[in-house]
């Protein structure tokens, strides 16, 4: 049975769409806010994500960047109250595989968990033209040469330290050794050439990548 886990901060909803679900789905896990949807569905490697666009401390993008650097194959399905062009192309460049809007059926829903899980993209119908201007470079996404040379690893240690994390918390979210933290802290400091930690979180904040 494929297994599904569900991102959504509006608990009622959440509760609605699990009960739907797991008539036909296993559902391995819930989360309400982003650090705990990004270490549980790690924890649980479903084999596709539910997730919402909106949401504290980052939304559904935050929570695609975090998890795909570790698990580069995760599956996500975005769901949203919103069809802004902005949000659907946001989310497609992350990395979700579909996204559909709350209005859907739960017949449609079923569906289209389905089809994301066996490697279909799925959007609503009036999101096509937005989903094809994205998977057409209509607005590239920008590169950032420093970013680039870091490690996946990197950039989330990198990410950790700029949200003020200690090295014996990060060392415990990521489930490392505060030496290989200061490692990894080291290795950015070098490549970025940066001098502290100080900076360090004012560069990842420049960036959004907070």
């Amino acid at each position: 049975m494929t297994s599904v886990y569900l991102v959504d901060d509006h608990e009622l909803f959440l509760t609605g769409v699990r009960t739907e679900l797991q008539q036909h789905f296993d559902v391995v896990g819930v989360s309400g806010d982003v650090d705990d949807a990004i270490a549980g569905i790690r924890r649980a490697d479903p084999d596709v994500v539910l997730i919402d666009v909106h949401m504290p401390g980052g939304g559904g993008v935050s929570v695609i960047d975090n998890v795909i650097e570790t698990h580069p194959e995760m599956v996500f399905l975005a769901l949203s109250v919103s069809d802004a062009p902005e949000d659907v192309i946001a989310m497609i460049r992350a990395g979700a595989r579909g996204y559909v809007t709350k209005s859907i059926s739960p017949t449609e829903l079923v569906d289209a968990v389905k089809r994301v899980g066996a490697g279909d993209a799925v959007f609503s119908p009036r999101l096509a033209g937005f989903v094809l201007d994205a998977f057409a470079g209509a607005v590239p996404k920008p590169t950032d040469p420093e970013l680039d040379q870091l490690t996946p690893r990197e950039r989330e240690v990198l990410r950790q330290i700029a949200r003020g994390f200690t090295y014996k918390q990060v060392a415990s979210r990521l489930s490392i050794s505060i030496k290989t933290v200061e490692t990894h802290v080291s290795a950015v400091l070098r490549k970025l050439q940066l001098s502290s930690r100080h900076e360090l979180a004012r560069w990842a904040s420049d960036r959004r990548i907070v």
